[in-house]
């Protein structure tokens, strides 16, 4: 009986929330100061596009919450996972790819999962394909708990 018990209180864990989470930001990360001057990004480009499936960035976000973006190559050309970046925007940029690099695919980034600690936090994607187009794309999240 004890068996049947503890399965049904995993399954009504995993409806609740994530299965597992991931550290995405640590909390002294997030206290370094704001990255300095403006990112500029270019307006029309033949690089690869890079699409938010989820969450919906229009509001506050809670943690752990989960993150796909859709990589989508134009011309033919492929998407060259290796020359993906993810840095969290601050006054030293903190390279996020060796947290997130499970999650990497030529289709895209799928986190589940992500732990941030509250506040406004900058992300930037790079990404490249297999012509050399690079696009970055700078992804806003605001974090409440």
């Amino acid at each position: 009986m004890k068996r049947i018990l503890l399965s049904c209180g995993v399954a009504l864990a995993c409806v609740a929330g994530p299965a597992w989470s991931f550290t995405l930001i640590k909390s002294d990360e997030a206290k370094l100061p704001p990255a300095s001057g403006v990112l500029a990004t270019r307006g029309i480009s033949r690089g690869p596009a890079v699409k938010v499936v989820s969450p919906d960035l229009s509001g506050p976000l809670t943690s752990p919450f989960n993150l796909k973006l859709a990589f989508e190559a134009r011309g033919g050309a492929k998407i060259d996972t290796a020359a993906v970046k993810v840095t969290y925007l601050k006054s030293t940029p903190v390279d996020l790819l060796p947290r997130v690099k499970n999650g990497l695919s030529e289709q895209g980034l799928v986190l589940e999962g992500a732990e941030t600690p509250p506040g406004e936090h900058a992300i930037q994607i790079s990404v490249q394909d297999s012509e050399g187009r690079v696009t970055n794309t700078v992804l806003q999240l605001t974090v409440t708990k």
